[in-house]
Order: structure tokens, then sequence, then C-alpha cells
């Protein structure tokens, strides 16, 4: 029986990484905070790591604990707690999405004088935009493009549907630092802006605001883990080929042709189509054995034997291998991070209860 399971995407360490920029060197115990969020510390010396998101999701609430700020030390001056939850309150009573944006970037203009955030509307197209003020160290550039996820996740939360993007924008020296950001926005990202943002058509603006008070309450709950994964485009054509192949993870993955033939479109246009999401064929089969594989890894109940069969590998030696080329690390290291027990507090509650930006 073909699985009809869900694999969830994973985080890359690199994310980890940046993240903690705020707290290195400033008296906080950072092994100390990774082992409460159920990561190994050993992950970050392995660039080709990832995390669960929620492990990541953990990360940021006891980041947010241990810093009271709610951009975790990245920017010239705190965020402090509550700021967040303010904000969506004033949102949840605008009436349309474009009222909502220009409420929330003012108020955070008020609050972070790091940038200036912006709605730019010019021809069609809407675009929210961060522009820096002063020189931009690392930590600032993660605290941008944090934000400017987090504003995309919100505006999709407040009108209940994903908006589509056009094109992410980012600056020079954000190339290298931003992995997964394609995948998370579904749309091109190009590296020659002085700003951080993201574009989308300007009729989006105009539709109502259809989240309460009530509802608020429960997405504060759950931010920001929800703000990972609600919105993602599942009609997509990666997300279409990687539920395809999850039913074929046991045994021989099907060929580019007879995904293609499936989809009744040719490789050539499948091809071409994958390259303007930034992905390939064979990437997207990498990426989802990988993902499974940390999946299983945290099922004690499961054997590596068990892992490698489910997986297509026919020895637990082979399975080995090819997680350590995935990501730079024995299976072992993995089990040990997701197994580990969570005395202070449990995974699973932190990533739903996470606190925001």
């Amino acid at each position: 029986m073909p699985s009809t399971e869900v694999t969830r995407h994973t985080i890359a360490i690199l994310q980890v990484s940046q993240i903690l920029q705020g707290v290195r060197g400033r008296g906080v115990d950072v092994q100390a905070l990774l082992r409460r969020a159920g990561i190994v510390p050993a992950l970050l010396d392995s660039p080709l790591s990832r995390v669960t998101q929620a492990q990541y999701a953990a990360l940021i609430k006891l980041l947010s604990r241990s810093t009271r700020d709610e951009l975790w030390g990245l920017c010239s001056q705190p965020v402090p707690l509550g700021h967040f939850a303010q904000m969506c309150r004033l949102l949840v009573q605008c009436r349309t999405l474009g009222e909502a944006l220009r409420t929330g970037l003012a108020y955070y203009h008020r609050v972070l004088p790091d940038f200036v955030p912006r709605l730019v509307v010019h021809e069609g197209q809407a675009a929210v935009r961060l522009v820096g003020q002063g020189e931009r160290a690392l930590e600032r550039g993660y605290a941008d493009r944090t934000f400017c996820f987090f504003t995309y996740g919100l505006a999709s939360w407040l009108v209940a549907r994903r908006i589509p993007v056009l094109e992410v924008m980012y600056r020079p020296i954000d190339q290298g630092y931003s992995s997964d950001a394609g995948r998370l926005f579904q749309a091109p990202v190009v590296y020659d802006h002085p700003w951080v943002g993201f574009r989308f058509e300007a009729r989006w603006l105009d539709l109502p605001v259809v989240q309460t008070p009530q509802s608020l309450q429960e997405f504060l709950r759950q931010a920001p883990a929800s703000l990972l994964i609600r919105y993602r485009d599942q009609t997509s054509l990666s997300e279409r080929i990687r539920r395809l192949l999850r039913r074929h993870l046991a045994g021989e993955m099907p060929s580019l042709e007879f995904v293609s033939d499936y989809l009744a479109m040719t490789p050539q246009t499948l091809r071409r189509r994958l390259r303007d999401e930034g992905l390939g064929y064979q990437a997207i089969k990498d990426d989802l054995r990988r993902d499974a594989a940390i999946e299983y890894l945290g099922q004690p109940e499961l054997t590596l034997l068990d892992i490698a069969n489910r997986l297509g590998f026919s020895e637990a030696s082979t399975f080995h291998r090819a997680f350590k080329g995935w990501t730079g690390l024995a299976p072992g290291v993995y089990r040990q991070t997701l197994l580990r027990p969570h005395a202070e507090a449990g995974v699973s509650d932190l990533a739903t209860r996470a606190l925001p930006h």
C-alpha cells in the first residue's frame, strides 16, 4: 500500500547558526540552549546538516526567553516581548491586507531603528521593502530576512490564503546566507537589490482581513511554527512531485520521464518548470529521502535497518553512507538529537507555543 504521509521539510543548519549570532559572546550558554531545543551542538560543525521544524521553533522560544528580545539580540536594540502580539491586535482590526501591511510596517518603523520597512505600490505591483540604515552586519542581515519572511507569513494568515510572490529581493551580500529562501517563498530570489523584500500583485492588497481577536489567540499560541509551513503552496510542481515520490520511498524511485508522463507534460517542460522554482529532479529525490530519514530517526521503534528498508536501501550500511553524504554526519548523531529526553521542555510543546519575532 503506498504511503500517503507527508514528509515535512527540514531546516538548514545555516539558519540555526545565523539565528544564534545575536547571543554569541554575550554570556549566553549557546550549547545549553541548543540541547534544550533538542539540537546536538555537533550539528553546527557540519554545514550540510538539518534540523526539524519543531527543533527550530523550540530554539526560537528559548532565544526569546533568554534575551527578552523578539529579534534575539540581532538588532542594535531589543524588541521587548509582547510587541508582536500587540501589533497583531491592531492588524486584526484592519479592513484590508493593504491597510494591515501599512499599519504593521509603520508600527515596527517606530520600534526598530535598523531598517525602514515600506510598502511600495507601482504599476499594478506591490512590494514590501526593508531599507537598511547604516552598515549591515551579518546578524542584521539575518534579522532583515527573517522579518521579511514572517511579514509574508503573517500577511497570508490575515487573509487566510497564501499570497503568490513574484520575486524575493535580496542584496548581493545576502547570497550564500539564504539557502532556503526560494523554497520558503516559492518564488525566484534575485540578489541585485539595495534592500530586502518581496514583490507581489497589488490586487492582493484589497483582500479583506478575515482574522479576529478570537482566532488571534490560537495563532499566537502556535506561532512561529505555523508560519513555517501553513501557507506552503501545495500545488507547486516541486511539491506535487515530492508527494508523488513519497509513495515510492521504499522502492525504486520513478524516472523523470515517468513523472513527466504522469503529470501530462514533456520531460523538457518539467525540467524547465523545476528550474523556474530553483530545483532539479535529483535534488527533490535526495531532499525527500534526507527529510524522511530524519523523520524516521525520531521514531525509536525503528532500527537503522527498518529505516534503510523504508527508504529503498537493502542494507543499513548503504543507508549509513548515503545519510552521511546528505548531512555530513552519521545517522546515530541525529538519533541522539531527536530522541534526547527533554527534561526542561518538550520539543513538541515548544514548537506549538514558541514566541514569534
